[in-house]
């Protein structure tokens, strides 16, 4: 095929093309000619109901679509694409249709609002992937911690037994978090909502096109607004990433508890062997090595928001390679890292194992009731919570010396000051369940939160249903109207030369 665009009469330096473009375009022709086609459908259905191009010619450009999707792209595999896949596309339907009709369908439009829309619409897949694995997970969540909404268990801070609190108290502390990121990818995929096509290279078009009914055919919410915006920009890119880095980032925090609670000293929780590795060297090894996995794929997306933001920096705001091309380009492989890391956090989380008396026996030896102690000496004698706080911390560092518990200990403090106070209840589950206030384990403070997490989780999956509904909606939309085309007379404003006989 020629490469004469009358402007530039030979082809790209073949060195510059297999870096650009690669050597053949089969990849580029399963990631993006899907794309390339619907958008051109849609566009030709508007086209031919507004008047502008004659149904004969839409009619047979529609037809030789439909005729290299069924062929799954053959005619087109195997093949430089020396200036990229779309004019290699186009190019074929040109070899196929003749050039008044093949290169009919371009009008109104360019490769820039072409390929912001064809971002949009591959992103669909991997967004819908990692927000389904998201709310997948949160499920399992919500689940475990009812299920142990009771085993109590301490909480640490600075690696330091700290408060008793209950499994199942951590696990929703980690959903609320998940949930809130999930909140993020959804603001940010609100950028899949809109569709860029009819802004052309940046200034839009004379043509009478209707973008909105293109919008619609493609399954987007709303046409173009803005034509500029619409081809200059990437902050979507920006935003999925940036969520996706704050979703890696709790993924890595509960994969890091996880698996220090996992080891020997610790004993707090252990793991099938479908999920633990050995070693090939050392036989008594049991790692939990999947959660190494999870910290390290959730923090793809991190990287690649700093490498994206770095190629879209100090741009000119319109079309740009450096944006549309090399800024999105470390996107896929970040998605792709943070949905397999969320998957890997369910599994983990699904197949943990807690080990009740050994986070009870830890809960009493770090000392855990000490700040509840210190509450009870201020609330029944009367003294100033600091002057609680150094008493009740010298009475662990004796109990501590002494091996003595803190309950015993606490005892005799209660009757050398006189007070008619129970020490029992400084065992650490009665003192998680009586935490009832300030978002708590105890009382009705975890229900409260996990019937929250219920209702947001439902509501989260209605709008993820409804946008995919919303696509699929578009599939429909664009098939049947492209159906109506293929099938239906020539339009009023044909020429004669373009007029086919009714059946």
């Amino acid at each position: 095929m020629s490469e004469d665009t009358g402007r530039i009469r030979r082809a790209l330096d073949p060195r510059a093309r297999r870096i650009v473009f690669g050597d053949d375009a089969d990849r580029a022709i399963r990631d993006e000619l899907p794309s390339y086609v619907r958008i051109d459908r849609a566009h030709l259905v508007m086209l031919v109901e507004r008047g502008i191009l004659p149904r004969d010619r839409g009619r047979r450009l529609l037809a030789a679509m439909d005729r290299l999707v069924a062929e799954g792209y053959a005619p087109l595999k195997g093949r430089a694409a020396p200036r990229g896949l779309y004019l290699l596309y186009e190019s074929w339907l040109v070899e196929t249709l003749g050039e008044e009709t093949g290169g009919a369908v371009h009008l109104a439009r360019s490769r820039n609002d072409i390929n912001a829309t064809v971002l949009r619409m591959r992103l669909r897949e991997p967004y819908g992937r990692l927000a389904g694995e998201v709310l997948r997970l949160l499920a399992v969540l919500v689940g475990r911690a009812e299920r142990h909404a009771a085993t109590t268990m301490p909480i640490y801070t600075h690696y330091q037994a700290a408060l008793p609190v209950t499994f199942g108290h951590y696990l929703a502390g980690v959903a609320l978090a998940l949930l809130r990121d999930l909140h993020g990818l959804e603001a940010a995929a609100d950028g899949l909502d809109r569709c860029p096509l009819g802004a052309g290279a940046a200034g839009g078009t004379t043509v009478p096109i209707d973008p909105e009914r293109t919008a619609a055919l493609l399954g987007f919410a709303e046409g173009v607004l803005h034509s500029i915006d619409a081809v200059a920009s990437r902050d979507l890119v920006l935003r999925l990433l940036s969520a996706a880095s704050v979703l890696g980032v709790t993924l890595s925090r509960l994969a890091t508890d996880l698996q220090l609670w996992s080891t020997a000293e610790f004993g707090l929780v252990g793991f099938p062997d479908t999920l633990v590795g050995s070693s090939s060297m050392m036989p008594q090894k049991r790692n939990a090595f999947l959660l190494e996995h999870v910290q390290g794929r959730a923090g793809a997306p991190l990287g690649a928001f700093t490498a994206a933001a770095v190629a879209m920096h100090a741009t000119p705001f319109s079309n740009s390679v450096a944006v549309g091309t090399e800024g999105v380009r470390p996107l896929w492989g970040a998605l792709e890292g943070v949905t397999e890391a969320v998957v890997l956090a369910r599994l983990v989380v699904a197949g943990a194992e807690p080990r009740p008396e050994r986070m009870r026996e830890r809960a009493n030896e770090g000392f855990t009731a000490a700040t509840e102690l210190a509450n009870r000496l201020v609330v029944e004698t009367g003294m100033s919570f600091r002057q609680a706080h150094h008493r009740v911390g010298e009475l662990v560092t004796e109990a501590a010396a002494r091996g003595e518990p803190l309950a015993e200990a606490a005892g005799a403090l209660f009757r050398e000051l006189g007070m008619d106070a129970d020490a029992d209840g400084l065992d650490p589950a009665a003192v998680a369940a009586a935490a009832a206030y300030g978002g708590g384990p105890g009382g009705d403070e975890l229900r409260r939160a996990l019937a929250e997490l219920r209702r947001e989780w439902a509501a989260a999956a209605r709008r993820l249903a409804a946008r995919r509904e919303r696509w699929r909606e578009g599939d429909r939309a664009l098939d049947a109207a492209a159906a109506g085309v293929l099938a239906g007379g020539p339009s009023p404003d044909d020429p004669p030369s373009e007029r086919v006989p009714a059946d």
